[in-house]
């Protein structure tokens, strides 16, 4: 079949980019697709949908090396020689190939490369010229890559690779430090606190130090849920620490490390395997890899990442202290500073600095209180600092409040009460009503202010916690 057409092209890069993504397990319909391209490429090893077929191995043969069936694996080698001895000595002018320049890349982009040099009325380019992809040299490269996958050793004169299971684990780590995860989500962050506390050489430890640095931001951002995935890297970093212990360092200089969580994390998962260390050595034209992974040099991110990942979980899952807090939102007499309480509360921003904080301190004040004006206004403050959170309120504040809110909601006396309406909470102006309900000798009433026994109802506000509480239900069942 010479006369691929681009349509029939992008159809097959289809299949072998699913085998690629998913071919972890034996699957009939993938051996078939296996045998069918190396029986096409065997057919005609040097003919012009030579590369199509060629490249297909290429993405198929993790799937092929990793069940090391002699039934798949010996028709593949069969063809990918015969391309590599057809094509490899053709003439060519070409400066280079893409063949030199891939060190791992996902058979997605591969795949996408394949199909731009397949359609000549493509908008977009590949990723090199049509005709350097096209080259028989480059053919024939991509034919002995396709070969060392598939039985490593076995072809030489090209570049290093970087393993599917470490392609598959940048990009998920990039989808979820960028914000969209793609699945594994926390355990994924704890994955590299695991490999760093397995890990033997010393090496290997750097580049996973560097790799639990990355994912360390994230991890104490909130989003994590679970305090086993920060005592995970915390371990980790604890053991790295005392092979680094005495560590020296004679370098003038060390690199600059990125600040992006998902550059960081690509760096970590190259540096921490010999595969990865050749391929950063080939690849990324940096020549000062031991300055990189001096053990001195890694050993202050270890610690400064270490300091920052304790004080991080203590925040979110230990016991947060609000005693200072007093000073700020009580008066000498010990009233509430309603103005000040309001105000921060007007601040809706979700990074704003008070509020889990004010909502905590709230929340453990209500516990106490017995005016039933300061308890209204102490439970609906900790239920608008859970409104405007984000992300998720932490267990540290969670373990408060939640049972405030609870204790709203058990309140609720049977049947119904006797006012005609109650303040709406998301609505404009909820929070103007505070002040004059709290301290109305200071604070006149707004205009629609609402009666005070309708804002101290044990309905309203049973209703108003169950309303807050909802989103937050669950969220203490994670290991903390």
């Amino acid at each position: 079949m010479n006369d691929l057409d681009a349509d029939a092209v992008g159809e097959l890069t289809g299949t072998w980019d699913e085998i690629w993504l998913y071919g972890d397990a034996r699957e009939d319909e993938y051996d078939r697709a296996v045998l069918d391209c190396a029986a096409r490429l065997a057919a005609d090893p040097g003919g012009p949908s030579a590369y199509v077929w060629t490249l297909g191995l290429v993405m198929m043969a993790p799937y092929v090396s990793g069940l090391r069936a002699e039934e798949l694996t010996a028709p593949v080698r069969d063809a990918l020689a015969a391309a590599d001895g057809a094509l490899r000595d053709r003439p060519c002018d070409h400066a280079s190939h893409p063949y030199r320049t891939t060190y791992g890349d996902s058979a997605e982009d591969l795949a996408e490369d394949l199909r731009l040099t397949a359609d000549e009325t493509a908008v977009w380019e590949p990723s090199a010229p049509r005709e350097e992809w096209r080259c028989p040299r480059n053919v024939a490269g991509f034919a002995r890559i396709a070969s060392n996958i598939v039985e490593p050793g076995s072809a030489g004169d090209v570049p290093p690779r970087l393993p599917r299971e470490d392609l598959r684990r940048i990009k998920e780590l990039s989808a979820l430090l960028e914000g969209y995860p793609e699945g594994g989500t926390d355990e994924e962050v704890a994955a590299a606190g695991r490999d760093l506390s397995l890990a033997d050489d010393p090496l290997d430890t750097a580049g996973y130090v560097l790799l639990v640095r990355a994912v360390s931001w994230h991890a104490v951002s909130g989003m994590v849920r679970a305090g086993f995935v920060l005592d995970e890297l915390i371990d980790g970093l604890e053991k790295a620490l005392t092979g680094f212990a005495g560590a020296g360092c004679g370098h003038r200089t060390h690199p600059a490390l990125s600040d992006s969580g998902p550059e960081a994390a690509e760096l970590g998962v190259v540096l921490s395997s010999p595969a990865g260390r050749e391929v950063f050595e080939h690849g990324w034209g940096n020549k000062g890899m031991a300055a990189l992974l001096c053990p001195a040099f890694i050993a202050g991110h270890a610690e400064e990442t270490l300091e920052l990942l304790r004080t991080g979980r203590e925040r979110l899952f230990g016991r947060r202290d609000t005693s200072a807090l007093d000073a700020e939102y009580l008066r000498p007499d010990g009233r509430l500073e309603i103005g000040l309480i309001v105000e921060r509360l007007q601040d809706t921003s979700p990074q704003q600095p008070h509020g889990l904080d004010l909502g905590l301190w709230a929340a453990r004040r209500h516990a106490g209180a017995t005016d039933p004006r300061e308890r209204a206004v102490l439970l609906l403050t900790a239920g608008q600092t859970m409104r405007t959170a984000y992300p998720d309120p932490p267990v540290s504040v969670l373990r408060d409040v939640v049972p405030a809110l609870r204790a709203a909601v058990a309140a609720r006396p049977e049947g119904e009460c006797a006012h005609p309406a109650h303040p709406v909470p998301d609505r404009g102006g909820f929070l103007d009503g505070l002040p004059h309900l709290y301290a109305p000798e200071e604070h006149p009433a707004p205009e629609g202010a609402w009666d005070p026994d309708a804002w101290t109802c044990p309905w309203f506000l049973a209703g108003y916690a169950r309303d807050r509480l909802t989103p937050l239900e669950g969220l203490l069942d994670e290991d903390g």
